[in-house]
């Protein structure tokens, strides 16, 4: 190996050995750091959707195959709808799940309160029933207030989808008694069969225009969508509620599906998680949200969701943060593992790196310490030798070989060339008291 690659690979030596401490200490902060900010998110979350065919459980494999990209496995569950939903996200048995307004209250949850993560989309009350069966309470066959319903088969979905709440408060403004009625609550699928064979009158639930189910009916002869006529009352006596209007010939432009406007109400969902769940994970979920709820469509317009209005829960500040500024720059042009680490450690390098400048400046001081003892140490012992020349002159042949075994061993010494003066200056002192011993 070339001098010039030694003495170079020497200096670099030392110098990382007086630097140890600092870089033990630095070590040890990150660890702590890393600990504390825990930066990376588990590989595995529960995702709560809804029954089979409906727009939650569409949407949920949407989501779970986003996150698959990033390495996150996203386990759905099914289940009977939003106020289910909110019962295993309660429960803990699901991480996160889809929730729509007015399926329940802040104080159903105790101090488990959920985080939300925007407002995704509108989810209408859809109200389809048969033509033949409005004919017998309305002489047009068209129904337009829920206490045409009076004496009708109605189904008002499970328990679990919170659609029977939100029925009821419907209900309760129009001072109907559901006892004039005769109500079911038999799940979709069960519902819309019993519905086209004519063993319903009516049927209701809430979903997004995705749900095939809405695709269906909207489109099924002898079927009318009911006209909300009052929706913007609605939206002033319960705040959860939106009023959306379904435009004529939205369905299908050539049939002219439907002939006419139709008045809705809606209540907007969202997407709620537990108050535990990684940061990181709830960033992912509202970066997908952008893509899958930013578009237009039948009840809204390009970027009118995901947004932080008509939010029951607190808002996530990842949330927040992703649907003002979009997904961060790292995240754009580095895998989302490398991305997220760098944007949350870089506050806490900061932090190291300004408590340990200052001390840094220890270093220097503690390199030239370092080198200059492997030559000043023999400094002890040549004046030990120069003393006892002066106490005991017939020993000065012992004394001259010991300064001959002194010499032999400090040539053996390697220090950075910028200290070689330190050390010819040495061996120059052992040549000095040497020629004074030989020719005392």
């Amino acid at each position: 190996m070339p001098n010039s690659i030694r003495n170079t690979l020497l200096s670099m030596r030392d110098l990382v050995v007086s630097a140890g401490p600092f870089i033990l200490l630095a070590v040890v902060l990150l660890a702590l750091a890393y600990w504390w900010l825990d930066p990376n998110p588990p590989k595995r979350v529960t995702l709560a959707t809804g029954p089979a065919q409906s727009a939650y459980a569409e949407f949920g494999a949407r989501y779970a195959k986003a996150l698959g990209t990033s390495g996150i496995q996203v386990v759905l569950v099914p289940s009977e709808g939003s106020s289910d939903n909110l019962r295993l996200i309660r429960e803990g048995k699901a991480d996160l799940g889809f929730v729509q307004g007015g399926s329940g209250t802040q104080t159903d949850l105790g101090d488990n309160m959920p985080v939300s993560l925007g407002s995704l989309f509108l989810e209408p009350v859809w109200l389809f029933y048969r033509a033949e069966s409005a004919q017998k309470v309305v002489p047009t066959g068209d129904l337009s207030s829920l206490t045409q319903l009076k004496g009708l088969r109605v189904n008002v979905g499970t328990v679990g989808n919170g659609v029977p709440n939100l029925m009821n408060e419907l209900f309760d403004v129009n001072r109907v008694d559901p006892a004039s009625m005769v109500l079911s609550q038999f799940d979709q699928t069960s519902a819309t069969v019993a519905f086209l064979n004519g063993d319903l009158d009516a049927l209701v639930f809430a979903s997004a225009p995705e749900s095939l189910m809405v695709q269906m009916l909207l489109q099924t002869p002898g079927i009318k969508l009911m006209d909300f006529a009052q929706n913007e009352a609605y939206s002033r006596r319960l705040p959860f509620l939106a009023p959306v209007s379904l435009p004529r010939g939205v369905v299908d432009l050539a049939s002219d599906l439907p002939a006419r406007d139709v008045r809705l109400v809606a209540p907007t969902t969202t997407l709620l998680a537990r108050p535990d769940v990684h940061p990181a994970i709830l960033q992912l979920f509202s970066q997908a949200s952008l893509g899958f709820h930013g578009g237009a469509g039948w009840f809204s317009r390009a970027h009118d969701f995901p947004n932080t209005a008509n939010t029951q829960y607190p808002l996530a500040k990842e949330a927040e943060r992703t649907i003002q500024n979009g997904v961060p720059l790292l995240q754009r042009y580095l895998p989302f593992s490398l991305a997220n680490l760098m944007e949350r450690m870089w506050l806490a390098l900061g932090i190291i790196i300004a408590v340990l400048l200052p001390l840094s400046r220890v270093i220097p001081p503690l390199y030239e310490f370092r080198i200059r003892s492997r030559v000043f140490k023999w400094y002890g012992q040549l004046r030990d030798i120069e003393g006892r020349f002066r106490t005991e002159p017939g020993a000065a042949s012992a004394l001259v070989a010991e300064l001959d075994q002194m010499e032999e061993r400090v040539g053996k010494i390697s220090v950075p060339l910028s200290y070689t003066d330190e050390l010819y200056a040495l061996r120059n002192h052992i040549h000095l008291v040497r020629r004074k011993m030989q020719h005392a």
